[in-house]
């Protein structure tokens, strides 16, 4: 069939016959020959080259430059190596680089593949013997003292997809002015025979256990009260990894700290990149979440949790006094973790004014006030945790970062790791479910008891999909009709500040006065009411979607009253969305 005769792009088709005519494998070919019967797939599989954005490449797997394949992952890896080796010319003795993948089908491939490219760059690479989770990779650079690293992985995506993220020399994902610099490296390979496929694999370190022992010792020490992990080491934990990495650490983690009766989810404990028992492997997600919830009931469980594929999200499930689970939110499991740590660093006597915590502009203010109450620093960042990390790197040897996390379910306690970590969470959400058992509660009784404390804080998400060029055009239309034009009152209530972070500018509404935002330039805008609401509005940089956040507050008495004021919370939240047109 001639190329000519389809009707596809014709950028499609200058891409497909550079493949054909390419050093690409011959099963690569017959497949291309395959879908040119399927016009439509061969487009949407070659229209484009498959972007490496600000944290590295995420797409559907498959043939083609718009798809996860090793052509475009060992091309991405040598833009890579290429601004690497920039960036450290001036270094004595050989670059290094760290590599992990996770269970999805293709990650081994793609690991290898990636360690092949680097190390006939030149670079000695420590390659891991078989998946382990992201925050493991993320310790590997540090420890190996790399000057880059990737995990092959798509976190919760569907199973179709694939991944590759990568890490500067801090263990971090990247931030300014690597990403967009990485990006540009990337762009200039255009072709297979600008990469280093092969002739470096002498500098191929495989690694495993010499690492695994390292980083388990260094979460043990996060533990901030083992004599009651072994008082109460038989608390019932269920736990699911949802087909992913997660096996290889965090049972492995909980025996370490004590916990005796840990009960895994025997159908969901193979790691499996077809994710069979899940229609997602999204711990945000109660049908993920279900089956080690259906365990919890069967045996009378004390705490759920569910690691995603990468194993750096974490998802709780708690027993309420009616007998019933309760999924919670990444809000709700990061107050938590708050204050347990908040609580314990001022007994032990280990505040010295020195410490802060770390949380994202759209997750709840709540860890805030906790931290704020111990006289402990709050610091926002934009959202994804790299942001995170980059102020950790920032604060490094002049404050003393204790924990922090976003609402989508990530959390990070330390700072030996610099992207949100599973292993430690999970075994942080076990420790203070040991410390609840102590004073005869739950889980569930210490969330209570903070709202009682605190105020009771709610949270909602809603996207509001657009799709294509208008689609595009009508959410900057959107954007700059709340810039242009901001709502004075939102369902009643007087809007009383305005934050912008895409001006750096945050106004106070009832005295006029202007202040500046410490933060990277980006398209978000926040609105306060006097009640203390607060609403914010962000393009996604990734989907054809505006997402809207919204953080409510009401005041709990007593246990017995945490569904009324719950329902009431959630009632004010559409009240919010009624009045902002979006309902």
């Amino acid at each position: 069939m001639n190329l000519n005769e389809l009707n596809i792009d014709a950028s499609t088709r200058i891409n497909v016959q550079n493949w054909l005519d390419g050093a690409y494998d011959d099963a690569t070919k017959q497949a291309i020959r395959e879908m040119m019967n399927n016009p439509e797939e061969l487009n949407e599989s070659f229209y484009r080259n498959l972007e490496f954005g600000t944290g590295g490449l995420r797409g559907i797997m498959g043939v083609g430059t718009n798809r996860m394949n090793k052509y475009t992952v060992a091309m991405a890896t040598q833009g890579l190596a290429n601004y690497v080796k920039k960036c450290f010319a001036n270094e004595n003795g050989q670059l290094k680089a760290a590599i992990s993948h996770d269970s999805r089908n293709h990650s081994r491939e793609f690991a290898e593949i990636t360690a092949h490219v680097l190390a006939a760059n030149g670079f000695h690479v420590y390659l891991f013997e078989a998946l382990r989770p992201t925050p493991e990779l993320s310790f590997a650079v540090r420890h190996f003292q790399c000057h880059t690293g990737v995990m092959l992985t798509a976190s919760h995506n569907p199973k179709e997809y694939n991944g590759y993220k990568a890490y500067w020399s801090d263990g971090c994902q990247l931030t300014a002015p690597h990403d967009t610099n990485v990006i540009d490296e990337v762009l200039k390979i255009k072709d297979l025979k600008d990469v280093k496929m092969s002739g470096g694999e002498q500098n191929i370190e495989i690694v495993g256990e010499n690492i695994d022992s390292v980083y388990l010792n260094r979460i043990e020490q996060n533990s901030l009260h083992p004599e009651l992990i072994k008082k109460h080491h038989d608390i019932k934990i269920v736990y699911t990894p949802l087909h992913g990495t997660g096996i290889t650490m965090i049972p492995r983690m909980l025996e370490k700290l004590g916990f005796t009766n840990v009960n895994i989810v025997k159908e969901q404990a193979t790691p499996d990149g077809n994710f069979p028992t899940t229609p997602s492997p999204n711990p945000e997600e109660h049908a993920a979440m279900k089956m080690a919830v259906d365990l919890a009931k069967d045996i009378d469980a004390d705490i759920v949790f569910a690691s995603d594929p990468d194993a750096d999200r974490v998802g709780v499930a708690v027993k309420r006094p009616d007998g019933e689970w309760m999924l919670l939110n990444g809000n709700q499991t990061l107050s938590v973790i708050i204050y347990y740590l908040m609580n314990e660093w001022k007994r032990t006597g280990r505040l010295t004014g020195k410490e802060y915590i770390v949380k994202t502009i759209v997750t709840s203010e709540l860890p805030a006030d906790i931290a704020k109450k111990q006289g402990v620093k709050v610091y926002d960042v934009l959202t994804g945790f790299k942001w995170i990390g980059a102020k950790i790197r920032e604060l490094e040897e002049k404050e003393i970062y204790i924990g922090g996390g976003e609402e989508s379910y990530g959390y990070m306690i330390g700072d030996f790791v610099r992207d949100k970590d599973a292993v430690s969470a999970c075994s942080m959400i076990a420790e203070i479910a040991a410390w609840a058992a102590e004073q005869g509660k739950t889980f569930f009784d210490v969330l209570v008891d903070i709202y009682k404390e605190y105020g009771f804080y709610k949270e909602g998400l809603l996207s509001v999909v657009r799709k294509g060029k208008s689609g595009a055009e009508e959410i900057q239309q959107m954007m700059k009709e709340y810039r242009s034009n901001p709502p004075k009152e939102i369902d009643g209530e007087k809007v009383i500040r305005i934050d912008d972070i895409k001006l750096h500018t945050s106004t106070n509404l009832l005295t006029g006065e202007k202040t500046p935002i410490d933060l990277p330039e980006s398209n978000v805008l926040q609105f306060f009411t006097e009640a203390g609401n607060k609403i914010t509005v962000r393009p996604s940089g990734t989907e054809p979607k505006i997402k809207f956040y919204f953080g409510v507050k009401g005041e709990l008495c007593c246990k017995s009253d945490f569904d009324k004021v719950n329902n009431a919370l959630d009632a004010k939240i559409e009240a919010i969305k009624k009045s902002m047109n979006l309902a």
